[in-house]
């Protein structure tokens, strides 16, 4: 990603956040959804035909990478939410493009539940993650920051494949 543009997300962010009654949780829901799009967007820009590449034999196909992202948005959202994850085991399941960009959006559609209903309020109600008590923020917060960390291999994926990342291209 450019410098230019995480100055921009952070600009927009920090405006946001200084003009709602809920500065953290808005600003919370900003970054998510500028990581949610690109990984969605990267989703759909790879090729059915790379869905099953792997850069070495050790790690996650660029498939089974978008179904450990619809997994574990599933899982946070659903500790935040209250509610039990609506599908699970995509990434052990699901092998065709259209399954797994449907499974990635579905766990946005899901997730934007859990980051549109966030208050400030209910920020710091606390929740169990992984045998922790965790601030439902914070939920989140690891929620975005494993996008982000995921979509950082999705463009190293589709880069190796020739393909320009949703974050690099021209805006339209």
């Amino acid at each position: 990603m450019r410098p230019l543009n995480y100055v921009l997300l952070l600009t927009v962010t920090a405006l946001l956040s200084f003009a709602q009654n809920n500065p953290l949780s808005t600003g919370q829901k900003t970054i998510y959804g500028f990581l949610v799009g690109n990984v969605v967007a990267a989703a759909e820009e790879m090729p059915e035909a790379s869905y099953a590449f792997k850069p070495t034999p050790e790690v996650r196909s660029f498939g089974e990478l978008v179904g450990h992202v619809a997994d574990a948005q599933n899982m946070f959202c659903a500790i935040v939410i209250g509610e039990k994850a609506p599908t699970t085991s995509i990434e052990k399941t699901k092998t065709s493009k259209a399954d797994l960009v449907q499974a990635v959006k579905d766990s946005k559609s899901f997730c934007d539940k859990a980051y549109s209903g966030m208050t400030d309020d209910h920020a710091t109600e606390m929740v169990t993650v992984m045998g922790m008590q965790m601030a439902k923020l914070n939920v989140l917060s690891i929620n975005s920051a494993h996008l982000d960390e995921h979509y950082g291999n999705m463009v190293t994926y589709l880069r190796i494949r020739g393909l320009v990342p949703p974050s690099s291209q021209p805006k339209k």
